[in-house]
C-alpha cells in the first residue's frame, strides 16, 4: 500500500544505500577492492543485505518506517513489502485499506507464492469496529498459511519489524515464557490461581504461616486474621483448599469386565449421578 508524505519520500532518497555518484576506478582498482568478484562495478555482493530490513518501494512514505530505529532497513525491489530474513517475509496492511480494496491481500498472496518459509501478515487496526474484518482476515492466514499480527499504530507496526529481524537468528526458547522453577514462587502462584486470591494476599498468606502445610492446616478464623482478607475470601480459600479433587460417587460397574464402566455415560446420567450423591451427604449429615 503506498502512502502520501513528501516530507518522508525526501528522506527516504537521503537514506539510499547506494549513491548515483560514485568515483570512477580503473580496472586495476576494481580488481585489487573487489577480488573473486565479477568484471562488472556495478555488482553487489549478496550478503550485504542480510543485515538489514529489505522494504519495498511501494512502502515509501508508510509512517511505520520512522520507528524501525533498532535495525537498519533500505529500499529494494522485493516482492513482499517488507523482508527482514531470507526466509521471512512481512505483508502490510491496514484496516481500512482492507475495507475499501478487499482484493488487495489476494492479490497479494498471488504474487508471493511460497517463496518464503515464514510469511507474516501484520495488520494496523484502524476502525473502531474490526472485528468482522478481523474474522476475515483471520480465515484467509488459516488457509493460506500466514501468521497474524496485529498492531494499534505506526509505532507499534514498526516494533514488530524491529523485533522479527533482532530475533531472525535466536532461538524459540529466548521468546518462550520463561518457567519458573523457584518453590516459594510456585506457591504464590498456586495460591492466586485461586479466584478471590491474588498475588499479595498469597505472599502474606506464606508470611503469616510460613508453608503451605500450614496454610492448609490454618482454620478459616486465622485465615481471615490476615491483612487483606474477609471473612468471604477466607471462606473461599478454606472451601478450595479442603475440597477434594474428585467427588466420592456412586458409580455402575459390570461384575463380567473386570469392573469397567458398562456402556457410554451421557451428561443426564453425571446429572443424576451428583443429584445421588449430594442426597447421601446431606442424610450422612
Amino acid at each position: 500500500m503506498e502512502l502520501e508524505d513528501g516530507f518522508d519520500d525526501l528522506l527516504a532518497e537521503v537514506c539510499e544505500p547506494t549513491s548515483p555518484k560514485q568515483p570512477r576506478l580503473d580496472q586495476n582498482d576494481q580488481q585489487i577492492q573487489l577480488p573473486g568478484t565479477s568484471k562488472d562495478p556495478a555488482s553487489k555482493p549478496a550478503s550485504s543485505k542480510t543485515h538489514c530490513v529489505l522494504v519495498n518501494q511501494k512502502q515509501r512514505g508508510n509512517p511505520l518506517l520512522k520507528f524501525i530505529t533498532s535495525v537498519p532497513w533500505e529500499y529494494d525491489d522485493i516482492i513482499p513489502d517488507y523482508e527482514v530474513g531470507k526466509t521471512i517475509c512481512i505483508l502490510f496492511l491496514s484496516l481500512r485499506y482492507h475495507n475499501l480494496n478487499p482484493d488487495y491481500i489476494n492479490n497479494r498472496l498471488k504474487e508471493l507464492g511460497k517463496k518464503y518459509e515464514l510469511r507474516v501478515l501484520l495488520v494496523q487496526i484502524d476502525l473502531k469496529d474490526p472485528h468482522t474484518p478481523l474474522k476475515n482476515l483471520t480465515r484467509i492466514c488459516l488457509l493460506t498459511d500466514l501468521t497474524l499480527m496485529l498492531a494499534w499504530s505506526p509505532e507499534e507496526a514498526g516494533k514488530v519489524i524491529e523485533n522479527y529481524k533482532i530475533f531472525e537468528n535466536k532461538p524459540p526458547d529466548q521468546i518462550m515464557e520463561k518457567v519458573e522453577n523457584d518453590p516459594h514462587q510456585k506457591i504464590i502462584n498456586a495460591l492466586s490461581s485461586i479466584k478471590p486470591v491474588n498475588k499479595t494476599d498469597a505472599m502474606t498468606l506464606l508470611t503469616r504461616f510460613g508453608t503451605l502445610e500450614n496454610i492448609i492446616k490454618a482454620t478459616e478464623s486465622k485465615l481471615a486474621e490476615c491483612p487483606g482478607f474477609g471473612a468471604t475470601k477466607a471462606k473461599k480459600l478454606y472451601k478450595a483448599l479442603h475440597e477434594p479433587f474428585l467427588k466420592r460417587g456412586i458409580t455402575k460397574k459390570n461384575d463380567n469386565d473386570g469392573g469397567e464402566f458398562s456402556g457410554d455415560i451421557s451428561f443426564e446420567d453425571v446429572e443424576k449421578l451428583e443429584t445421588e450423591i449430594e442426597n447421601l451427604e446431606k442424610e450422612g449429615s
